[in-house]
């Protein structure tokens, strides 16, 4: 069964080309051309990703992200004007797992689209287990965390880079090897997007954010996970 996405996209040129493409990649592939349109279609349907341009009419894209969080746990790429970083990291601090720069290849784009998948297949199948770190209970298989005994809401790329620390705890991993694990694959794009995942997870399981005593920065090398 072909994987069924959403495309996000309000131009309609763009949405149409990148439709072609994906469909002749064998991805059932809908369209929606506005903020409110997105909301409308992943409330009432299952998509095993959503493709999100974050310049929309009306609701905009970091605004359906946010939304959608709140409830459903679709992987989520988003595809953002090469000039404004900024929307990269708010993007990512909204829940999105991964982005796209316009302008970007067809091939660039279906690389990124098909790593989203094969990464949510891996979780499916070999999710099962929980793991228990200092305070930290991580359930693979029901895709839950606790931290100090309450629930932590995470994204699906927040999870996974959870589990790889909690694999090798106390184990210092550089920010493209955490990438590369996080992806599985030797492309792992801008860095950068390892920063913003971290500091969302520390956001979200630290006493502390701003004094971080779990996820703790390595000096020179990336980062690790402390029991505490």
């Amino acid at each position: 069964m072909s994987a069924r996405l959403l495309l996000v996209e309000d131009e309609s040129s763009i949405a149409d080309a990148v439709q072609y493409a994906l469909r002749a990649e064998g991805f059932e592939t809908e369209i929606a051309a506005t903020g409110e349109q997105a909301l409308e279609r992943i409330a009432d349907s299952e998509y095993d990703a959503v493709v999100l341009d974050l310049m929309l009419p009306g609701i905009s894209g970091l605004e359906v992200c946010r939304r959608v969080r709140q409830t459903n746990v679709v992987p989520i790429l988003i595809l953002t004007a090469r000039t404004a970083e900024v929307d990269v990291v708010l993007g990512l601090e909204a829940g999105a797992d991964d982005y796209v720069q316009k302008p970007f290849s067809m091939p660039e784009l279906i690389s990124r689209v098909r790593a989203i998948l094969r990464r949510r297949k891996l979780d499916r199948e070999h999710g099962a287990g929980v793991r228990r770190v200092g305070g930290i209970e991580l359930d693979l298989g029901r895709h839950t965390v606790m931290v100090d005994g309450r629930p932590v809401d995470l994204t699906l790329s927040e999870l996974k880079l959870l589990a790889l620390l909690t694999d090798e705890p106390e184990r210092a991993f550089s920010r493209r090897q955490l990438m590369e694990r996080l992806w599985d694959s030797p492309h792992v794009g801008d860095q950068r997007a390892c920063d913003a995942h971290i500091t969302n997870l520390r956001r979200k399981i630290e006493r502390n954010p701003a004094r971080p005593e779990r996820i703790v920065t390595v000096r020179g090398v990336g980062y690790k996970l402390a029991v505490v």
